[in-house]
């Protein structure tokens, strides 16, 4: 099971720096993979991160670091993002979309599988026995999921 935090939270929101590279490089730096927002400005050729608008630039190395989820904001950062070749995905509150590396981004309260990425369980009762199933959950708590036991036997 991976652990996944969400805009680089990893105790719980942080407005104030959700997505910031500085905030999602310390997640990083405690072993959690991170799920961040990004934008693509084609007029500009510039990349942003930021949840309701394009807020801190980045380059396009950023998104290629290992266990980076790439939440495309607009449908120029979906299509430059495939083109590089960045773990990607595009969704609002559909039940399930599939991730450009074959996972089941799954919106809470929806079934789950072993290709699931849980999304903010936080928000829906899931038991353990539902969770261990998962690949992994996307929270912004993700120091507190770690600590929890479940059954991660198959």
């Amino acid at each position: 099971m991976i652990f996944i935090a969400h805009r680089g939270n990893i105790s719980g929101p942080n407005s104030k720096l959700e997505n910031s590279p500085e905030y999602v490089h310390q997640a990083l730096l405690h072993n959690y993979d991170v799920e961040i927002d990004v934008w693509y400005i084609k007029s500009e050729k510039k990349w942003l991160t930021g949840h309701d608008y394009p807020q801190y630039e980045i380059d396009s190395e950023f998104l290629l670091r290992d266990g980076m989820w790439c939440h495309a904001k607009n449908i120029e950062a979906l299509e430059k993002m495939l083109e590089i070749g960045a773990h990607c995905f595009w969704h609002q509150e559909d039940n399930f979309t599939l991730t450009s590396r074959g996972f089941l981004w799954t919106y809470p309260g929806n079934l789950l599988t072993s290709k699931s990425i849980c999304v903010m369980p936080e928000s829906t009762q899931y038991s353990s026995e539902e969770l261990s199933v998962c690949y992994g959950i996307c929270t912004d708590y993700p120091d507190k999921y770690k600590k929890l036991k479940f059954d991660w036997s198959e």
